[in-house]
């Protein structure tokens, strides 16, 4: 019993040492490429290294950090053909999601998401780029949930976190975070006002500028190290 109640505690341990890094890839403090050493994230985080190495390879099973032999785990420096890909499906989903939204919208869905992003523009706000990521990640939640088709959340949510990694240009960026301020404002408007092509029209654009930022950055890094490489 004690040696399952331990394992339970160690695994818990793992997820949220694996959600904090995450948030830490997300927000570009950790960037791609940065090698992760157990040791110096264990010090850091204030936990043994058996639980750093379990969430590093949770991380390295939803495609944030990859294992290279011989040199240990690395930030998963994501290919611009792979993110536009999965870009392209997440746009297909999550239109579809605010195709299905109903509309008229409930009262306590329009109360729900309202006060999220009363959390999300407070962060902003303040320069809080975490809380904002946390809150940002509520209000997708709460918005493509009300859909009431938990499988096609479910992909939202799996095609979402692949790709992570490419917010780590935008997501700390006080510019892209009042944009995307903005773009739920609206998405909370053209709920209220019923205007579905609206709502579908935001949820296309909004996937828009970390795709766009992170693939430039990229291509960029790429075309340096083949110049190097010659």
């Amino acid at each position: 019993m004690q040696t399952t109640v331990l394992k339970l505690q160690t695994t818990d341990r793992a997820r949220g040492i694996a959600a904090t890094l995450e948030e830490e890839i997300v927000l570009g403090w950790l960037m791609p490429r940065e090698r992760l050493v157990e040791e110096e994230l264990a010090e850091r985080l204030g936990v043994k290294r058996h639980v750093v190495r379990e969430a590093l390879a949770e991380l390295e099973r939803v495609g944030l950090v990859e294992r290279v032999p011989n040199r240990g785990a690395f930030v998963r420096l994501l290919d611009p053909t792979e993110v536009r890909q999965i870009y392209s499906v997440r746009e297909a989903l999550e239109t579809l999601a605010a195709e299905q939204i109903p509309m008229p919208a409930p009262d306590r869905l329009l109360s729900r998401l309202k006060e999220i992003q009363d959390a999300h523009s407070a962060a902003v706000a303040s320069g809080d780029a975490r809380a904002a990521f946390r809150a940002n990640m509520i209000f997708h939640e709460a918005l493509f949930a009300a859909c009431g088709n938990p499988h096609l959340v479910e992909l939202i949510q799996a095609m979402a976190q692949k790709v992570h990694g490419a917010r780590s240009i935008t997501a700390a960026s006080a510019e892209h975070l009042a944009l995307a301020r903005d773009e739920h404002l609206g998405m909370i408007e053209a709920i209220r006002a019923g205007d579905r092509a609206r709502l579908v029209a935001l949820c296309r654009k909004h996937l828009g500028p970390s795709r766009d930022a992170y693939i430039a950055a990229a291509e960029a890094r790429f075309a340096r190290s083949k110049t190097i490489a010659r």
